[in-house]
């Protein structure tokens, strides 16, 4: 009797340990939300190719404001639509970017393979304890990365980490062909005054029954800093227009996903990527929505 007491008390403080830290996991992933100032700051440090006539990627310096709202805000799951403000403060251009969901102890993953192709993958709950998968996604909210790891609250810091394979961001598919795949090393960290997205990543060329190849190293570091909300009024109230058409694609993905198998994904339809389609104004009931998504999904 006294062993199961024991036994008992053991159990329930290591439940209200999780359930705290969990808590406090869950107060540091919001306060990615809001408004703020955004600096993206790309370099590529080291190549590998043997070609005399290889060309780094240029360094990149861009900032923008960018609204990141809550979509999702439940006990083990949280998503934040991020929306970049560009151009002139007047007569702001809006444009719907990336979207990270993050989910406690998740066990199934769609891991990146190459060339827009992604396979499933199902982990043991003890593989992800105490753990928060980060999802990422595209512009049309299509799948980008996935991977998970335990945020870490030490030393007055707050942090993430995670290594995952992944898809070229739009600033090197659209100019680069000769890598396809970028291995992510990602960095989250909460700030005084915001948050730090910090990544290490790899190019790597990946082909079938073959070794993968490394051919550069990049640096990226994106600071988010805080600002009054008032300055992405008008990112806020498209978000606010336009999220019910964006939470019926969320829908149709949602059943994508829960097929719980390999996924490939044309890259065009009608010679139109999927989000062209999804901008346009024919797709704002869930039917149409349905069938364009159904159309890239191989």
């Amino acid at each position: 009797m006294k062993k199961n007491i024991i036994l008992s008390s053991l159990i329930l403080g290591a439940s209200l340990v999780g359930n705290a830290q969990s808590s406090k996991d869950r107060a540091v992933i919001k306060k990615m939300c809001g408004c703020f100032e955004v600096t993206f700051n790309f370099a590529e440090t080291f190549e590998y190719s043997d070609d005399s006539l290889y060309k780094p990627s240029r360094t990149k310096h861009e900032t923008a404001l960018e609204w990141a709202g809550l979509v999702v805000d439940e006990k083990n799951e949280i998503a934040i639509q991020h929306i970049l403000q560009v151009g002139n403060p007047a007569e702001p251009h809006i444009v719907k970017h990336w979207r990270q969901d993050w989910m406690y102890q998740n066990t199934n993953f769609y891991m990146f393979s190459h060339d827009n192709k992604w396979n499933f993958e199902r982990k043991t709950k003890q593989e992800v304890k105490g753990q928060w998968t980060q999802k990422v996604y595209q512009v049309d909210d299509s799948p980008r990365y996935e991977g998970s790891g335990s945020w870490v609250h030490v030393d007055g810091k707050s942090y993430w980490e995670s290594t995952t394979d992944a898809p070229l961001p739009r600033r090197e598919y659209t100019k680069r062909s000769d890598y396809n795949l970028t291995i992510r090393g990602n960095r989250q960290e909460i700030t005084s005054t915001g948050w730090v997205h910090d990544q290490d990543n790899k190019k790597i060329i990946r082909k079938e029954g073959a070794k993968d190849v490394l051919l550069a190293e990049e640096k990226g570091y994106n600071t988010y800093v805080k600002v009054d909300d008032s300055k992405c009024k008008a990112a806020a109230e498209w978000w606010k227009n336009n999220s019910g058409k964006w939470k019926l694609v969320r829908t149709k993905w949602d059943e994508v996903y829960g097929r719980n198998t390999n996924l490939a994904l044309e890259s065009k339809v009608d010679n139109k990527p999927l989000y062209k389609h999804l901008y346009g104004e024919d797709y704002d009931k869930q039917e149409n929505i349905n069938k364009i998504i159904d159309s890239f999904v191989k």
